[in-house]
């Protein structure tokens, strides 16, 4: 076991080798990621990272550690107890920015990016964060904000409870630090010098984070994919994680041979 992950594979890279790490999104928790480390995990090492604040690791840290350098730090920390020197970076949402950051940090460490329903620069997002933490304030609990968020997602139900459990075990203060991370940084500076391979991915239906702004990402590095996954929203690992896996599966036969 390590501290802050979900494994699947081996316990140690070997002589090196690139790892799969998925780091999750504001709302969701390492669980998230569970369809991904079944697919992956018989062939190859993989480890869903649990962001600080975000619900399995308790006591709550305090929220002012909570940031998008301290996530970047989470990733890295989970890679080196791992010992891969390079991973291929999976991140839905929040974990896309995540990814920015650790490259902006420690390029030397990704091999590629997998970046799903993402953005390089949230429209307004100084607002959006204000307004969602508002609303997890006036709710009173994670619960029953998670129970509102969900609903306007349009849900199937097993992915309705799983969003609202996920949603439940962070406490508001924790979210609120996260949301603040998630929706206020602006990495458009750095896509350019994006120099891996890189997919980037979004759900047909996602209104939160919709092909424009994925369009944006792609546009900015040189040799991205930009792909649409049929029928999913915002989490389309959760909600078509066959179409997700046989993508990511692809993608990363591709850039093994490029790297």
């Amino acid at each position: 076991m390590i501290a802050g992950a979900r494994l699947a594979g081996r316990s140690k890279a070997k002589n090196g080798a690139s790892a799969l790490l998925f780091v999750h999104g504001v709302g969701s928790t390492a669980a998230i990621w569970d369809r991904q480390l079944e697919f992956f995990g018989g062939s190859r090492l993989c480890a869903a990272i649990e962001l600080r604040g975000n619900g399995a690791g308790k006591p709550d840290p305090d929220p002012a550690t909570i940031t998008r350098a301290g996530f970047a730090e989470d990733v890295l920390t989970v890679a080196n107890a791992l010992g891969a020197e390079r991973s291929t970076l999976v991140g839905c949402s929040l974990g896309g920015v995540v990814a920015f950051e650790l490259w902006r940090r420690a390029p030397q460490r990704i091999a590629a990016m997998v970046i799903l329903g993402s953005f390089a620069r949230y429209p307004d997002g100084e607002s959006v964060a204000q307004r969602i933490s508002a609303e997890a304030r006036t709710a009173g609990s994670m619960r029953a904000y998670g129970e509102q968020r969900a609903a306007k997602l349009g849900l199937p139900p097993d992915r309705m409870y799983e969003t609202v459990e996920q949603f439940a075990c962070k406490s508001v203060d924790c979210f609120i630090a996260s949301t603040h991370a998630t929706w206020t940084g602006d990495y458009r500076d750095i896509l350019s010098s994006i120099d891996v391979p890189v997919l980037v991915a979004y759900g047909e239906r996602d209104v939160v984070a919709p092909r424009v702004l994925a369009q944006e990402i792609a546009s900015g590095i040189a040799g991205a994919e930009l792909v649409e996954i049929q029928g999913a929203g915002h989490v389309a690992s959760a909600d078509a994680p066959a179409a997700f896996n046989e993508l990511v599966s692809k993608f990363s036969e591709r850039s093994s041979h490029l790297g």
